[in-house]
């Protein structure tokens, strides 16, 4: 088996997936939610754990894709949705839940400090997230080249022989 197979026409797409992988796990080592002066990375959180697995092995079955040149889109469309699904829900949730526990912390300290409470800092997203969305994003329109490309196969319509 030689690594130069990697190469041909048929595999190099499969590059794609490889650096999508990559860069989902790195993603779940990147800011998620910025609080205020804070930066809140994202692999203490079951979540960004669950995002590093599923870029690792998007990684793994791209590696294999290439070294033994057979398909696996459907298991990469499937890592894909699952990891568009968690980022997608990350993103919507944890910017909240940081912002309004960063509320609670911010009257805790004004109650015990005996002193009116101030502004609570704002909670935004952070490069974390967007780089999971867009990884998980071109995994999934990776693998849904496969779907595509068996719908687009013309359909053999085979004349009723009447004539006999």
């Amino acid at each position: 088996m030689k690594l130069g197979g990697m190469f041909r026409p048929g595999m190099r797409a499969y590059f794609i997936p490889l650096l999508a992988g990559v860069a989902l796990t790195v993603s779940a080592f990147l800011p998620w939610v910025i609080v205020g002066d804070v930066s809140l990375e994202g692999i203490p959180d079951v979540a960004a754990l669950w995002i590093a697995g599923l870029g690792v092995l998007a990684a793994v079955l791209a590696t294999l894709s290439l070294i033994t040149r057979k398909n696996s889109r459907h298991p990469l469309l499937l890592i894909g949705l699952v990891s568009l699904g968690i980022t997608f829900l990350s993103w919507r949730i944890m910017p909240r839940a940081a912002g309004e526990r960063a509320l609670t912390v911010a009257q805790a300290f004004a109650i015990v400090e005996n002193r009116p409470m101030g502004a609570a800092p704002t909670a935004l997203v952070g490069s974390g997230l967007y780089l999971g969305l867009a990884a998980s994003g071109v995994l999934v329109g990776f693998g849904m080249t496969i779907v595509i490309k068996r719908a687009a196969q013309p359909y053999v319509v085979v004349e009723p022989d009447d004539d006999v």
